[in-house]
């Protein structure tokens, strides 16, 4: 039996950061949705949360998943289960694009935290603020 533990931290944003999910309630159906999927799809979803435009997932990789592919099963998924519901005024779509970075051991339960807290996170910080946030500590560059 082969044994992995992978955590990616996963965010990805409604297409052209729409904000979408400002009622928590509606936020909070989504969420429950993709954690529902999640299970079904044998993805290991250990923290999920978002705000108005984007979701966070913390991700524990299976031996035979890539992050490329949990990524497309959790949105391709959810976006066709938005629209079914008829939960936003217009067609629903994902950005095609996500941000995935790593997580070790030792930093887990901070960045459950963080995605936690995200409703108080962006009480300060616009979404915008924190990709470039996470652009600057990684040493990321936008390629055009």
């Amino acid at each position: 039996m082969s044994w992995i533990r992978i955590w990616i931290h996963l965010v990805f944003s409604t297409k052209n950061r729409e904000p979408y999910f400002t009622s928590k309630e509606k936020r909070e159906k989504i969420i429950e949705h993709i954690k529902s999927n999640a299970k079904k799809k044998d993805i290991w979803l250990e923290e999920i949360n978002g705000h108005k435009e984007h979701i966070h997932c913390l991700i524990s990789l299976g031996k035979e998943q890539s992050i490329s592919k949990v990524s497309q099963l959790i949105k391709g998924e959810s976006s066709k289960w938005i629209n079914e519901e008829k939960l936003t005024k217009t067609k629903f779509f994902w950005q095609d694009d996500y941000w995935a970075v790593s997580v070790s051991e030792s930093h887990l339960e901070q960045v459950k935290e963080y995605i936690r807290n995200q409703e108080e996170h962006h009480r300060t910080k616009s979404f915008t603020e924190e990709v470039d946030d996470f652009m600057k500590k990684y040493g990321w560059k936008f390629i055009q």
